[in-house]
Protein backbone atom coordinates (compact mmCIF):
# COMPACT_ATOMS: atom_id res chain seq x y z
CA UNK A 1 0.00 0.00 0.00
CA UNK A 2 1.41 3.38 -1.05
CA UNK A 3 0.55 6.48 0.98
CA UNK A 4 1.01 10.20 0.48
CA UNK A 5 1.59 11.82 3.88
CA UNK A 6 1.27 15.46 4.86
CA UNK A 7 2.11 16.69 8.35
CA UNK A 8 1.86 20.43 9.03
CA UNK A 9 2.63 21.98 12.42
CA UNK A 10 2.05 25.67 13.13
CA UNK A 11 3.31 27.39 16.29
CA UNK A 12 1.85 30.87 16.85
CA UNK A 13 3.27 33.25 19.44
CA UNK A 14 0.93 36.23 19.23
CA UNK A 15 2.51 39.66 19.62
CA UNK A 16 5.52 38.36 21.58
CA UNK A 17 7.98 37.43 18.86
CA UNK A 18 10.30 34.49 19.36
CA UNK A 19 13.92 35.54 18.93
CA UNK A 20 15.48 32.06 18.88
CA UNK A 21 14.19 28.55 18.23
CA UNK A 22 16.08 25.28 18.07
CA UNK A 23 14.04 22.24 17.06
CA UNK A 24 14.78 18.57 16.49
CA UNK A 25 12.42 17.17 13.86
CA UNK A 26 11.64 13.47 13.44
CA UNK A 27 9.12 13.83 10.65
CA UNK A 28 10.69 11.75 7.87
CA UNK A 29 9.47 8.12 7.86
CA UNK A 30 12.07 5.37 8.08
CA UNK A 31 12.82 2.74 5.45
CA UNK A 32 12.99 -0.75 6.93
CA UNK A 33 11.68 -4.28 6.44
CA UNK A 34 8.09 -3.03 6.78
CA UNK A 35 8.14 0.01 4.48
CA UNK A 36 10.10 1.94 1.86
CA UNK A 37 10.26 5.73 1.68
CA UNK A 38 9.83 6.74 -1.97
CA UNK A 39 10.12 10.52 -1.47
CA UNK A 40 10.35 12.95 1.42
CA UNK A 41 10.61 16.71 1.87
CA UNK A 42 10.68 18.92 4.95
CA UNK A 43 10.17 22.70 4.91
CA UNK A 44 10.55 25.13 7.82
CA UNK A 45 9.31 28.74 7.72
CA UNK A 46 11.02 31.11 8.54
CA UNK A 47 14.03 29.67 6.80
CA UNK A 48 16.49 28.25 9.36
CA UNK A 49 19.99 29.68 9.64
CA UNK A 50 21.34 26.24 10.58
CA UNK A 51 20.21 22.76 9.53
CA UNK A 52 21.82 19.48 10.55
CA UNK A 53 20.55 16.29 8.91
CA UNK A 54 21.58 13.00 10.51
CA UNK A 55 20.52 9.49 11.46
CA UNK A 56 19.73 9.01 15.15
CA UNK A 57 20.79 6.12 17.40
CA UNK A 58 17.71 4.05 16.60
CA UNK A 59 17.82 4.56 12.84
CA UNK A 60 15.47 7.55 12.87
CA UNK A 61 16.02 10.43 10.45
CA UNK A 62 16.43 13.69 12.38
CA UNK A 63 16.73 17.26 11.19
CA UNK A 64 17.94 19.85 13.71
CA UNK A 65 17.10 23.45 12.75
CA UNK A 66 17.90 26.83 14.25
CA UNK A 67 15.79 29.93 13.54
CA UNK A 68 17.54 32.94 15.05
CA UNK A 69 15.58 35.87 13.68
CA UNK A 70 12.41 37.23 15.33
CA UNK A 71 9.22 35.49 14.22
CA UNK A 72 5.61 35.29 15.38
CA UNK A 73 4.82 32.04 13.60
CA UNK A 74 6.85 28.90 13.01
CA UNK A 75 5.54 26.50 10.37
CA UNK A 76 6.92 22.99 9.79
CA UNK A 77 5.64 21.06 6.77
CA UNK A 78 6.61 17.43 6.10
CA UNK A 79 5.52 15.68 2.90
CA UNK A 80 6.41 12.10 2.07
CA UNK A 81 5.42 9.11 -0.02
CA UNK A 82 5.76 5.66 1.53
CA UNK A 83 5.24 2.10 0.30
CA UNK A 84 4.10 -0.05 3.24
CA UNK A 85 4.58 -3.80 2.82
CA UNK A 86 4.22 -5.42 6.23
CA UNK A 87 4.86 -9.17 6.41
CA UNK A 88 1.91 -11.56 6.63
CA UNK A 89 0.57 -12.02 10.19
CA UNK A 90 2.42 -14.81 11.98
CA UNK A 91 0.92 -18.05 13.25
CA UNK A 92 0.35 -17.04 16.86
CA UNK A 93 0.35 -20.56 18.21
CA UNK A 94 3.40 -21.57 16.20
CA UNK A 95 5.71 -18.85 17.50
CA UNK A 96 8.46 -19.69 20.03
CA UNK A 97 7.65 -19.59 23.72
CA UNK A 98 8.17 -16.29 25.43
CA UNK A 99 10.81 -17.78 27.72
CA UNK A 100 12.78 -18.90 24.65
CA UNK A 101 12.59 -15.40 23.21
CA UNK A 102 13.64 -13.86 26.53
CA UNK A 103 16.70 -16.10 26.70
CA UNK A 104 17.62 -15.35 23.07
CA UNK A 105 17.31 -11.60 23.65
CA UNK A 106 19.53 -11.71 26.72
CA UNK A 107 22.13 -13.71 24.79
CA UNK A 108 22.12 -11.39 21.76
CA UNK A 109 25.53 -9.63 21.53
CA UNK A 110 24.56 -6.99 18.94
CA UNK A 111 23.54 -3.49 20.06
CA UNK A 112 22.38 -2.43 16.59
CA UNK A 113 19.14 -0.46 16.34
CA UNK A 114 17.21 -3.36 14.82
CA UNK A 115 18.32 -5.86 17.50
CA UNK A 116 16.60 -6.65 20.80
CA UNK A 117 19.32 -5.69 23.28
CA UNK A 118 18.62 -1.98 23.70
CA UNK A 119 14.89 -2.55 24.14
CA UNK A 120 15.08 -4.85 27.16
CA UNK A 121 16.01 -2.27 29.79
CA UNK A 122 13.81 0.26 31.60
CA UNK A 123 13.82 3.96 30.79
CA UNK A 124 12.64 7.03 32.70
CA UNK A 125 9.25 6.80 30.99
CA UNK A 126 9.01 3.01 31.18
CA UNK A 127 10.42 2.04 34.59
CA UNK A 128 10.05 -1.53 35.81
CA UNK A 129 6.87 -1.40 37.88
CA UNK A 130 5.62 -4.37 39.88
CA UNK A 131 1.92 -3.67 39.34
CA UNK A 132 2.32 -3.41 35.55
CA UNK A 133 4.59 -6.48 35.39
CA UNK A 134 1.99 -8.48 37.32
CA UNK A 135 -0.73 -7.25 34.97
CA UNK A 136 1.27 -8.37 31.93
CA UNK A 137 2.21 -11.71 33.53
CA UNK A 138 -1.44 -12.82 33.45
CA UNK A 139 -1.07 -13.22 29.67
CA UNK A 140 2.30 -14.99 29.90
CA UNK A 141 1.90 -18.33 31.67
CA UNK A 142 4.85 -20.76 31.37
CA UNK A 143 5.40 -22.16 27.90
CA UNK A 144 2.97 -19.90 26.04
CA UNK A 145 3.92 -18.84 22.48
CA UNK A 146 5.04 -15.23 22.52
CA UNK A 147 2.79 -13.94 19.73
CA UNK A 148 -0.26 -15.57 21.30
CA UNK A 149 0.59 -14.06 24.68
CA UNK A 150 1.31 -10.59 23.28
CA UNK A 151 -1.95 -10.62 21.32
CA UNK A 152 -3.86 -11.33 24.51
CA UNK A 153 -2.10 -8.53 26.39
CA UNK A 154 -2.81 -6.25 23.44
CA UNK A 155 -6.53 -7.09 23.66
CA UNK A 156 -6.66 -6.75 27.44
CA UNK A 157 -5.20 -3.24 27.42
CA UNK A 158 -7.75 -2.24 24.79
CA UNK A 159 -10.58 -3.71 26.89
CA UNK A 160 -9.43 -2.48 30.31
CA UNK A 161 -8.36 1.07 29.43
CA UNK A 162 -10.54 3.90 28.16
CA UNK A 163 -9.31 6.20 25.42
CA UNK A 164 -9.58 9.67 26.94
CA UNK A 165 -7.54 12.55 25.41
CA UNK A 166 -8.20 14.75 28.43
CA UNK A 167 -6.99 12.26 31.04
CA UNK A 168 -3.23 12.52 30.55
CA UNK A 169 -0.48 14.76 29.23
CA UNK A 170 2.71 13.91 27.36
CA UNK A 171 4.60 13.90 30.68
CA UNK A 172 2.13 11.72 32.65
CA UNK A 173 4.00 8.86 34.38
CA UNK A 174 3.11 5.39 33.12
CA UNK A 175 1.99 4.16 36.56
CA UNK A 176 -0.43 7.08 36.87
CA UNK A 177 -2.01 6.24 33.52
CA UNK A 178 -2.08 2.54 34.45
CA UNK A 179 -3.84 3.16 37.76
CA UNK A 180 -6.38 5.50 36.17
CA UNK A 181 -7.06 3.06 33.28
CA UNK A 182 -7.50 6.17 31.09
CA UNK A 183 -5.23 7.75 28.49
CA UNK A 184 -4.24 7.91 24.84
CA UNK A 185 -2.19 5.78 22.47
CA UNK A 186 1.10 6.97 24.00
CA UNK A 187 -0.03 5.80 27.46
CA UNK A 188 -1.26 2.41 26.21
CA UNK A 189 2.03 1.85 24.38
CA UNK A 190 4.06 2.76 27.47
CA UNK A 191 1.95 0.44 29.66
CA UNK A 192 2.45 -2.51 27.31
CA UNK A 193 6.18 -1.82 26.92
CA UNK A 194 6.63 -1.51 30.70
CA UNK A 195 4.85 -4.81 31.30
CA UNK A 196 6.82 -6.68 28.67
CA UNK A 197 10.18 -5.34 29.85
CA UNK A 198 9.22 -6.32 33.38
CA UNK A 199 9.08 -9.90 32.05
CA UNK A 200 12.47 -9.50 30.37
CA UNK A 201 11.10 -9.17 26.84
CA UNK A 202 12.31 -6.61 24.24
CA UNK A 203 9.66 -4.01 23.41
CA UNK A 204 10.02 -0.82 21.35
CA UNK A 205 7.94 2.36 21.09
CA UNK A 206 6.77 3.16 17.55
CA UNK A 207 5.69 6.61 16.42
CA UNK A 208 3.80 7.01 13.16
CA UNK A 209 0.45 7.31 11.47
CA UNK A 210 -2.66 5.15 11.25
CA UNK A 211 -4.81 5.26 8.16
CA UNK A 212 -8.36 6.23 9.10
CA UNK A 213 -11.44 5.38 7.04
CA UNK A 214 -14.34 7.90 6.98
CA UNK A 215 -17.91 6.70 7.59
CA UNK A 216 -19.69 5.24 4.53
CA UNK A 217 -20.71 7.97 2.14
CA UNK A 218 -18.68 10.64 3.93
CA UNK A 219 -15.61 12.34 2.44
CA UNK A 220 -12.23 12.12 4.10
CA UNK A 221 -11.69 15.34 6.07
CA UNK A 222 -8.51 17.08 5.02
CA UNK A 223 -6.07 17.57 7.87
CA UNK A 224 -8.14 15.49 10.30
CA UNK A 225 -5.78 12.52 10.65
CA UNK A 226 -3.28 12.37 13.51
CA UNK A 227 -0.04 10.84 14.68
CA UNK A 228 -0.32 7.48 16.42
CA UNK A 229 1.73 5.23 18.68
CA UNK A 230 2.02 1.47 19.01
CA UNK A 231 4.74 -0.99 19.99
CA UNK A 232 7.09 -3.51 18.45
CA UNK A 233 7.82 -6.83 20.16
CA UNK A 234 10.92 -8.83 19.23
CA UNK A 235 9.64 -12.37 18.79
CA UNK A 236 12.92 -14.18 18.15
CA UNK A 237 15.42 -14.21 15.30
CA UNK A 238 13.03 -16.03 12.97
CA UNK A 239 10.03 -13.70 13.31
CA UNK A 240 11.88 -10.51 14.21
CA UNK A 241 9.85 -7.46 15.19
CA UNK A 242 6.03 -7.63 15.15
CA UNK A 243 3.86 -4.56 15.70
CA UNK A 244 1.01 -4.54 18.24
CA UNK A 245 -1.48 -1.68 18.56
CA UNK A 246 -3.08 -1.82 22.05
CA UNK A 247 -5.19 1.27 21.37
CA UNK A 248 -7.13 -0.69 18.76
CA UNK A 249 -6.40 -4.33 19.78
CA UNK A 250 -4.90 -5.13 16.37
CA UNK A 251 -1.59 -6.01 14.80
CA UNK A 252 0.25 -3.17 13.11
CA UNK A 253 0.05 -3.94 9.40
CA UNK A 254 -0.40 -2.01 6.16
CA UNK A 255 -2.57 0.70 7.76
CA UNK A 256 0.30 1.69 10.07
CA UNK A 257 3.09 3.92 8.72
CA UNK A 258 6.24 4.19 10.85
CA UNK A 259 7.92 7.53 11.53
CA UNK A 260 10.47 6.43 14.13
CA UNK A 261 11.24 3.65 16.57
CA UNK A 262 12.81 4.09 20.01
CA UNK A 263 12.77 2.96 23.62
CA UNK A 264 9.91 5.31 24.58
CA UNK A 265 8.24 8.53 23.45
CA UNK A 266 11.24 10.67 24.38
CA UNK A 267 13.34 8.95 21.71
CA UNK A 268 10.86 9.55 18.89
CA UNK A 269 8.92 12.76 19.62
CA UNK A 270 8.07 14.22 16.18
CA UNK A 271 9.16 17.70 17.30
CA UNK A 272 11.04 18.85 20.36
CA UNK A 273 13.36 21.72 21.20
CA UNK A 274 13.54 25.13 22.87
CA UNK A 275 12.38 28.67 22.13
CA UNK A 276 13.23 32.07 23.64
CA UNK A 277 10.06 34.12 24.12
CA UNK A 278 8.02 35.86 26.82
CA UNK A 279 4.46 35.26 25.62
CA UNK A 280 2.04 32.33 25.25
CA UNK A 281 2.17 29.72 22.50
CA UNK A 282 -0.60 28.08 20.50
CA UNK A 283 -0.21 24.95 18.41
CA UNK A 284 -2.12 23.61 15.42
CA UNK A 285 -1.37 20.29 13.73
CA UNK A 286 -2.83 19.06 10.44
CA UNK A 287 -2.16 15.51 9.25
CA UNK A 288 -3.26 13.73 6.07
CA UNK A 289 -2.74 10.01 5.42
CA UNK A 290 -3.86 9.45 1.84
CA UNK A 291 -3.76 6.01 0.15
CA UNK A 292 -2.59 6.15 -3.45
CA UNK A 293 -6.00 5.10 -4.81
CA UNK A 294 -7.69 8.04 -3.06
CA UNK A 295 -4.95 10.48 -4.08
CA UNK A 296 -5.54 9.60 -7.73
CA UNK A 297 -9.26 10.47 -7.54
Amino acid sequence: MIYDLKHKTIYSYGDAAVTYARCVLRLTPVSNAHQTVLAADLKVTPRPSVTVDRTGPFGERTLTVVVDRPHNTLTIEAVSRVDVHSPRPPDAGGSPTWETVRAAALAEPSIEADGPAVYIYPTERTPITAAITDYARESFPPGRPIVEAALELNRRIHADFRYDPGATEVTTPVLEAFNARHGVCQDFAHVMITGLRGLGLPAAYVSGYLRTVPPPGQPRLEGADATHAWIGVWCGAGLGWIGFDPTNAILAEDDHIILAVGRDYADVAPIDGIILASGPQTLRVEVDVIPEAEAAN
